[in-house]
């Protein structure tokens, strides 16, 4: 059994939950805990079905998010924390890997890889998806953005952890089964877009982060004020990362991608016109207030 505590977030997500759980197995990891947002399937009895532990998150709009404030609330007592989806998988190889690892260990972290699945296939190239979703205890958390309702995501999507010390990685992929349709992931990424665009213009607004950005970050956030920063995703992704040799899905997916990032590129000009034209409606009412103060009667 590895010093682990596995997380997984959830919100109606029974079916997928007792999968994940099923994959995870007995005696794989010290604790399993599942954050629901107050689920209103079966959701808890799965979790007491495979002896995972429940705890109960409402998010108020304000940070922390659920895997924030499950780390200042319920910080597990083993050395590691593994964030886990209900779609995501642990593989035989994935377990093994971690086995291996973990104990020795001299890293604070670890990027971890993932497949992707798009209309109901596997993409063997392309963009690859990787997060930093394990690490020690204590090590660090999610980086903090107080976004204001920005979305009605009670969950970090994008914010990364920031961990203090070296940080490796883990080779062996888990299965990221996210089979939903077009549709579903055209309506989520129109949400996501949002986020990125209010995210973008906060950074611009504070002049300069102290959060530490990730090479990804760093890039995304040089290219996402040009029209082409959809462009340069397609040609990375289909090109040079042969996304081109998953043929019609692979280009479908990069197209889809691109649209993504002209997206959010549009919603930050959208953002800065409304913000121009509130500035010159303000500054229109001070105008006007000023007028009529110095027109009044001096009595």
């Amino acid at each position: 059994m590895i010093d682990l505590t596995i997380v997984i977030p959830t919100k109606n997500d029974g079916e997928r939950l007792s999968e994940c759980l099923h994959a995870i197995g007995k005696g794989f990891a010290s604790e399993i805990v599942v954050v629901d947002s107050c689920s209103e399937d079966a959701t808890a009895s799965v979790a007491a079905e495979h002896g995972a532990s429940l705890v109960q998150f409402q998010w108020n709009g304000k940070f922390p998010k659920k895997r924030n404030w499950f780390l200042r609330n319920h910080p597990p007592e083993t050395r590691w924390v593994l964030f886990l989806d209900s779609d995501e998988i642990l593989t035989d190889d994935f377990k093994r890997e971690l086995a291996k690892t973990l104990p020795e260990s001299k890293a604070c972290g670890y990027w971890l890889n993932y497949s992707i699945y798009f209309m109901g296939q596997e993409l063997k190239h392309g963009y690859p998806l990787k997060k930093l979703a394990l690490f020690r205890v204590g090590a660090g958390e999610y980086e903090r953005i107080d976004e204001s309702r920005w979305s009605h995501l009670d969950m970090e999507i994008h914010e990364h952890p920031i961990i203090e010390g070296e940080v490796g990685k883990i080779e062996s992929k888990i299965d990221h089964r996210d089979f939903r349709d077009v549709s579903h992931y055209i309506a989520k990424h129109n949400e996501y877009s949002s986020w990125e665009a209010r995210r973008f213009l906060q950074m611009k607004s504070l002049g300069e982060t102290t959060i530490p950005l990730t090479l990804k970050q760093k890039i995304k956030y040089r290219l996402i004020e040009s029209p082409f920063a959809g462009i340069a995703y397609f040609f990375g992704a289909y090109f040079l990362m042969g996304g081109f040799l998953d043929g019609k899905r692979g280009l479908a997916f990069a197209l889809l991608k691109m649209g993504y990032f002209t997206q959010v590129y549009c919603k930050i000009q959208e953002l800065r016109a409304e913000t121009r034209e509130s500035t010159k409606t303000e500054m229109a009412h001070s105008l006007l207030a000023d007028a009529a103060v110095a027109h009044e009667p001096q009595g």
